[in-house]
């Protein structure tokens, strides 16, 4: 149920927020429009390591795993990808239908919108609030659209919305073990998503969270896709950006509905907060409750392996 609960308790997924103080090169990145099409990447099988020795303790034990080849959407689902789908279905998201009538509950709980992330202050201290006309075509309500922003990665959309577009395009939500696997790209994870040079090499918070974002990555809020080197296997954005849904349960006690699993992080987190732009990192979101920094890409199960 999409309650005044999920809200308040959304506040473990969130990181901060941005300032203008770029950088020469951060500039450069962020005149980035995205890719085009989202083609799809055959990630091959093998074994890993799944899980760490936890610095957040839902993300152990190790343990080994394998895994069979699979076919991964190069990068997250798209604004307009999302678009055409509503265009031929006429499919309405949860945050654009009525929300349960959940007894007291603050008033603007009861019309259509989602979470959205706040910047704290002394006059309001909440780092998530329920906007009213929160919705994929308004990530952070009726102030924010997305014209002109196609490539960017499609958010507010709750688990059940992921599924629907994943029937209609015939695929599927990756499992968890798949994302993981395929967040690593056959490569050794680094503590923090930066190259020899100390650059950063995702969309994520820079800087002391949430007084100040530094900028560096080039972006204050969600980037088109792309924007940053694939990795290993030629997957983009798989740390930073957005979190992305998975088909994994999870479990969380103060839950009003049940939770899925999400990975990945996203423009959202810092280093001194959550630092979770990692494969191994994982969150339980409720499954009935969007964000503007959730979002999705699928896997294709049934597809047949490359030839060569």
């Amino acid at each position: 149920m999409r309650g005044w609960i999920a809200v308040v308790t959304f506040l473990i997924v969130g990181c901060g927020t941005a300032e203008d103080d770029h950088s020469t090169e951060a500039v450069e990145v962020s005149k980035c429009r995205g890719l085009v099409n989202n083609k799809m990447i055959w990630v091959p099988g093998g074994s890993f390591t799944m899980g760490e020795n936890p610095r957040y303790s839902e993300e152990g034990p190790p343990r080994e795993i394998r895994i069979d080849g699979f076919w991964m959407d190069s990068h997250e689902i798209t604004n307009a990808e999302f678009a055409a789908f509503v265009k031929e279905t006429g499919y309405k998201t949860l945050a654009e239908r009525d929300p349960p009538k959940i007894v007291d509950a603050p008033s603007e709980m009861l019309e259509p919108g989602s979470a959205v992330f706040n910047v704290p202050s002394g006059d309001d201290p909440r780092w998530w609030r329920w906007e009213t006309g929160a919705q994929w075509r308004n990530p952070s309500g009726p102030d924010e659209n997305i014209t002109d922003k196609d490539r960017v990665p499609v958010v507010q959309v709750a688990y059940d919305d992921a599924l629907a577009y994943a029937k209609w395009a015939g695929k599927e939500l990756p499992s968890e073990e798949q994302w993981e696997y395929a967040a690593h790209g056959g490569e050794s994870a680094r503590p923090e998503p930066k190259d020899a040079d100390g650059k950063p090499q995702a969309n994520y918070y820079q800087g002391a969270f949430p007084a100040k974002d530094l900028g560096e990555d080039g972006f204050e809020t969600r980037a088109p896709v792309g924007c940053f080197k694939p990795n290993g296997y030629g997957l983009y954005d798989m740390l930073g950006n957005v979190w992305e849904w998975t088909s994994a349960d999870g479990a969380r006690a103060d839950a009003s509905e049940g939770v899925k699993v999400i990975k990945g992080g996203s423009f959202l987190c810092a280093a001194n907060y959550c630092a979770r732009y990692r494969p191994t990192a994982r969150q339980f979101q409720e499954r009935g409750l969007g964000a503007n920094h959730i979002g999705f890409r699928l896997v294709d199960n049934e597809k047949p392996a490359p030839q060569s």
